[in-house]
């Protein structure tokens, strides 16, 4: 990895990862003037238009074919642009500003998920430092979430319901992301793209479905244009520029390195939030750092054992008596 790369890489996953940890505070001022579904659908309608113009431009035509894989292509745009989507704008939107820290602390929690659902389909247990760092990420969540009030348990029945919303997002974007491992060959455009596509497609059957049913209201003119600089926002920096980043961010500096950004996340949000009058607490403060240690621990634990295995591998190696 030569330098040029590596600089390359560290501004575009900076870039990623600031534009999400903003999206927040400005989904939560679009909120109060749009529901969360048709927010979620109207942004990824816009990116998806951005996008199939960008392949068209770079790939072509050809780039559009699906090759039998059109199953998983829905499956995977669904996790990721329709179930995060719509799930932690309408958890964020029913918890109010808790809900824009809740997400924010969601997102950085990523990397625990991953483990955990890793897990679950290798059927074998994480390290000890992963169990460990994972519990330490919970606390932290935890201390975040609660603002440290022990009230929040008597509530908490108010409260379950979004946090599972949100929580069912940042699994699904996890999905999403292990997901593009399956697609070896396939441009990081191509794969955004399609899956964009496809999931937002998913989508707009959700909210014709919602309005058909009554279960509400159709939005009107009025609501869409109220919230034309939030959603310009939306589409071009955590939408477009962001998704795009960050895939060729952890390109250039693997998925090791990259992840490490994420905890540019909260940190965005409480900035902009403190720039709002949010006065941030000390328990959601240090609970923060919580999660951002326990993400930090986990990814030293797995460069050493990274380089043991390196070590070992070499060590093996040089035992190979030559012929």
């Amino acid at each position: 990895m030569n330098n040029k790369s590596l600089l390359a890489g560290t501004v575009l996953c900076a870039l990623a990862s600031a534009s999400w940890g903003a999206m927040f505070p400005v989904a939560h001022i679009a909120l109060q003037k749009i529901d969360p579904v048709t927010f979620a659908f109207l942004r990824y309608l816009l990116v998806s238009m951005l996008l199939c113009g960008l392949l068209l431009a770079k790939e072509g035509r050809s780039a559009f074919r699906l090759e039998g894989r059109g199953g998983a292509l829905t499956f995977f745009g669904t996790m990721a642009f329709t179930v995060y989507n719509m799930g932690v704008f309408m958890g964020q939107k029913l918890m109010g500003e808790t809900g824009t820290i809740a997400a924010a602390i969601m997102e950085v929690l990523m990397p625990m998920i991953s483990i955990v659902l890793i897990s679950l389909k290798t059927k074998k247990l994480p390290p000890a430092y992963s169990v460990t760092s994972i519990a330490i990420a919970l606390a932290g969540a935890l201390l975040v979430i609660t603002n440290g009030s022990l009230a929040f348990f008597i509530t908490a029945s108010e409260q379950i319901f979004p946090l599972l919303l949100i929580f069912a997002g940042v699994v699904g974007w996890v999905v999403y992301s292990m997901g593009g491992a399956r697609f070896v060959g396939w441009s990081t455009l191509r794969y955004s793209t399609l899956t964009c596509l496809l999931g937002t497609c998913v989508s707009f059957g959700v909210i014709a479905a919602a309005i058909l049913l009554q279960w509400m209201p159709a939005p009107s003119w009025e609501s869409v244009v109220a919230i034309k600089y939030e959603m310009a926002f939306m589409v071009l920096l955590p939408g477009l520029v962001a998704l795009l980043s960050w895939n060729e961010g952890i390109k250039r500096l693997t998925p090791l390195n990259g992840i490490l950004f994420i905890n540019l996340v909260p940190i965005t949000t409480f900035a902009l939030m403190a720039m709002q009058g949010y006065e941030i607490s000390m328990f959601e403060f240090y609970g923060t750092l919580l999660v951002i240690f326990a993400l930090i621990r986990n990814n030293h634990f797995q460069r050493k054992q990274l380089g043991y295995r390196k070590k070992q591998q070499k060590a093996n190696r040089a035992r190979v008596p030559s012929i």
